[in-house]
């Protein structure tokens, strides 16, 4: 059966169509690859990529994107919600179809020497692929993003795995790794203070004592003048989406707030939603693997 790998690049664009359209071509041009989704944030200043494809498709395409990128993307005059330190900001591989853990790993050293010799991007190796425990999560690697890295990469142990200590001028530097299937999930409230999303993200976060597997922080929705939790969710089997929702929903009534929409980034697994379908619907002796039609065509 054929290997399939999964591959979610993060652009540090979300407002320009034309740079946005260009990064995505790159992907389009390359046989082997299928684009199944791209989701742009006007206020995150973010798009996230997603394709799939064999192991050598999605190399090509992976570098392809961070060449384009770092072409056409100048941080120096960047500015988003979302933390960023790279044009091409994380560039993650995920097993999904007859590849393992460690064949994911291989590829991600692969492409992240390809995108320091073909983009000149330093790289860190992240999550799995991590060449030390304090390179595990990509927060820790992030922060000080693109204005603080041209003096972080100067300390002793935070120089990158490919490409020295001087980072790209305009491009910064960019995270590649592999991890399991990861969901984006957003939660919105009913206010315009964002102060109020950053307490209930920091409540939340495993990194501040909250939930298992939840990366969050409070972010501004300028469009639509919303104060919004933004999420990672890295394992949804230990922590699910339900859970996540009724700790903000608690933590929010105490600012008089409430939610009012939440948002899915990219793809997800069936098995994520189905699971909050389960609680809210209170199915009784639910069986995932006999009840759910898709299960049978797939």
């Amino acid at each position: 059966m054929a290997k399939i790998v999964e591959c979610v690049p993060n652009i540090s664009e979300g407002r320009n169509n034309q740079i946005i359209e260009a990064v995505i071509d790159e992907v389009r041009a390359v046989k082997g690859v299928t684009l199944v989704d791209y989701s742009s944030n006007a206020s995150h200043n973010r798009t996230v990529i997603t394709f799939f494809g064999s192991p050598e498709g999605v190399e090509e395409a992976a570098v392809a994107v961070a060449r384009k990128a770092a072409e056409l993307i100048d941080l120096t005059k960047h500015t988003g919600e979302h933390p960023r330190m790279g044009a091409v900001d994380v560039i993650p591989f995920i097993p999904i179809k007859e590849v393992n853990m460690e064949e994911c790993v291989a590829l991600s050293r692969k492409v992240a020497k390809r995108v320091w010799e073909e983009a000149g991007m330093p790289v860190f190796l992240y999550e799995a692929s991590a060449s030390s425990p304090n390179r595990e999560n990509l927060a820790t690697i992030r922060k000080g993003q693109f204005e603080g890295m041209a003096e972080k990469v100067k300390e002793p142990e935070w120089e990158p795995d490919f490409g020295g200590r001087k980072i790209h001028p305009t491009a910064g530097v960019v995270a590649v790794g592999a991890r399991m299937p990861l969901v984006a999930f957003n939660i919105n409230l009913s206010t315009s203070d964002v102060q109020i999303a950053s307490k209930i993200a920091k409540i939340i976060r495993r990194s501040s004592g909250g939930l298992d597997c939840v990366k969050a922080l409070g972010v501004m929705l300028e469009e639509r003048n919303t104060a919004q939790v933004s999420i990672n969710m890295t394992d949804f089997n230990r922590t699910p989406l339900y859970r996540v929702v009724e700790l903000v929903k608690a933590e929010a009534a105490r600012y008089g707030v409430h939610v009012i929409g939440t948002e899915i980034v990219g793809l997800t697994p069936m098995r994520a939603l189905i699971d909050s379908a389960e609680y809210y619907l209170q199915i009784e002796d639910f069986d995932f693997d006999k009840q759910v039609i898709e299960n049978y065509i797939l």
